[in-house]
């Protein structure tokens, strides 16, 4: 069971008194983390017990996991090689770590369709390779059936990440980054046309619930909204905003999930060092001292604990069954 968390920055204020976070989740999430060196894939109950490395891959850089909506699969990408002559390649695999099988090289950031038969995908706009989130270039769908690649309609979207797919199938979320005509927005693109949608929220990496009626996003790098996805008129407009989690100076918060059932999400928190690096440390692949997961109530503001302690540069948590990594 988790409890209401305590303040953890000089100067926060404590979340109010109320049910315990996270308690009855059947739920577990699965993150990248950084330890010994590499990147792995790890698994963890809600109630922050049952940590197992689900990759087990020490020469071998797993990150960015989606869980498939049957709660059967994981997608992920790996990076191999160093700096420009590094590579970046999508992948998915049971997830209890069998049956890897590559999706395509010089690609990003998948997500799933809602019966996990396909797997969207970005990709990679340069021959080297560069953690730039946005450097990405159309939107491709994979057929994990007939192993077919199809390319969007639309062949004028480049610099999207953060792409994550509607259950009804009809559109595609996404952040730009000075593409498109846009320096930056968070868009709905339509998933088999050429439309595109100006969703009119500010921030980063949004998220879309199981049912497809609510959205969660990265507000600023401080912040954490959610609202409804309202497509009752036809084009995606966001009502309904709200802030689900608020952080203080230097401590970021970011890569929000919503967990199957709509109650809770999870995300990522720690410190900005990014005045040390050249990339920010919530870029995929990243390096992040003293980030950790926490997972919040969604109905609530600021109700939240971090389910993790070691600050191992755990980031991108996605939900999942309970015990569905476990072998």
């Amino acid at each position: 069971m988790l409890l209401a968390c305590r303040a953890l920055v000089l100067g926060e204020t404590a979340p109010a008194p109320g049910a315990p976070v996270g308690s009855g989740a059947p739920y577990a999430v699965v993150f990248e983390t950084y330890r010994n060196g590499n990147w792995d894939l790890f698994t963890l109950n809600a109630d922050g017990s049952n940590s197992v490395n689900v990759t087990r891959t020490p020469d071998v850089n797993e990150l960015y996991p989606h869980v498939s909506p049957d709660g059967t699969k994981v997608c992920f990408v790996v990076d191999e090689g160093k700096g420009k002559s590094g590579s970046r390649s999508v992948w998915y695999m049971n997830l209890d770590g069998t049956k890897r099988t590559k999706v395509s090289d010089r690609a990003r950031e998948p997500c799933w369709n809602a019966d996990g038969t396909k797997l969207a995908y970005l990709r990679s706009e340069y021959n080297e390779f560069t953690p730039l989130d946005f450097a990405t270039t159309g939107i491709f769908v994979y057929d994990l059936k007939t192993k077919v690649h199809t390319a969007h309609p639309n062949g004028g979207i480049n610099h999207l990440y953060n792409l994550c797919w509607s259950p009804d199938g009809e559109w595609f979320v996404a952040t730009v980054h000075g593409g498109m005509g846009f320096k930056h927005a968070i868009l709905a693109l339509e998933a088999n046309g050429r439309k595109v949608v100006n969703l009119g929220i500010p921030g980063c990496r949004p998220d879309l619930s199981r049912d497809g009626t609510k959205i969660a996003w990265g507000a600023s790098d401080w912040e954490l909204w959610v609202g409804d996805f309202d497509v009752s008129s036809g084009d995606p407009k966001i009502t309904n905003r709200r802030a689900v989690v608020q952080s203080k100076e230097p401590m970021k918060v970011y890569h929000i999930d919503w967990s199957p059932d709509g109650k809770w999400v999870a995300f990522s928190r720690g410190p900005e060092k990014k005045k040390n690096l050249r990339f920010a440390e919530e870029m995929v692949g990243i390096q992040a001292p003293e980030w950790n997961i926490c997972v919040a109530d969604a109905s609530q503001t600021n109700q939240w604990v971090a389910i993790t302690s070691d600050g191992q540069s755990n980031k991108e948590p996605d939900w999942m069954p309970t015990g569905a990594g476990s072998r």
